[in-house]
């Protein structure tokens, strides 16, 4: 049987190192590509490398996965990905749309919470968006990058990570919610516009 805490003990100081810091890059973009949710990876890298550190190691970890997940979208896994976008209708639309708005929604939808970052990647292989858009868009994700290893490193320690999150009385929590819902209305807008010229489209033809 697996001791996990022992497991933990021996391997968060192993990664708190700097080749354990090199080493955290590629395991959080295999995090990324394996669809696993980035915040307590995020949270981790605050309380290992502190805000700013943790920050830059988890930017550049999430945007090679991202690429990594959107090539293997628009290529091997295409079927697949299709087959998981089809049990997600609001996936499908933005597929579509984010091919008629590019850049701008694909930032929008970066900074705006309740598009799922993971997934994302795969879908928009499958979207006719340039990978230089793409790659650009992933700017949208520092603001909740620096957001999450903060808090990690506001926590000091994993068993705290809980309790940090459940503390909704941060200036910093406000503003990335309010810019998240600011996105969040962007992106619907940016969407019924494209919905709109698609059938403007359809009726001229």
């Amino acid at each position: 049987m697996i001791d996990y805490s022992l497991l933990v003990d021996k391997f968060l100081p192993f990664l708190e190192s700097s080749l354990g810091a090199i080493i955290f890059v590629p395991l959080y973009a295999l995090w990324v590509t394996l669809l696993l949710p980035g915040v307590w990876a995020s949270m981790l890298a605050g309380v290992l490398y502190g805000t700013w550190m943790g920050t830059l190691l988890v930017f550049i970890g999430a945007s090679l996965g991202a690429e990594v997940a959107f090539l293997l979208g628009r290529t091997f896994l295409r079927e697949w990905t299709r087959k998981r976008m089809a049990a997600v209708p609001k996936l499908q639309i933005i597929e579509k749309a984010v091919s008629r708005e590019g850049l701008k929604l694909v930032l929008l939808t970066r900074l705006s919470p309740i598009f799922p970052f993971s997934l994302l990647n795969f879908v928009y292989g499958l979207s006719q968006v340039s990978i230089r858009d793409y790659t650009i868009g992933l700017l949208g994700i520092l603001p909740g990058t620096v957001f999450f290893c903060g808090l990690g490193a506001l926590a000091g320690d994993i068993a705290s990570f809980d309790e940090t999150l459940l503390d909704k009385t941060d200036l910093v929590s406000l503003t990335l919610k309010i810019i998240g819902l600011i996105s969040t209305l962007a992106v619907a807008w940016l969407v019924t516009r494209a919905i709109r010229r698609a059938l403007d489209q359809d009726f001229e033809s």
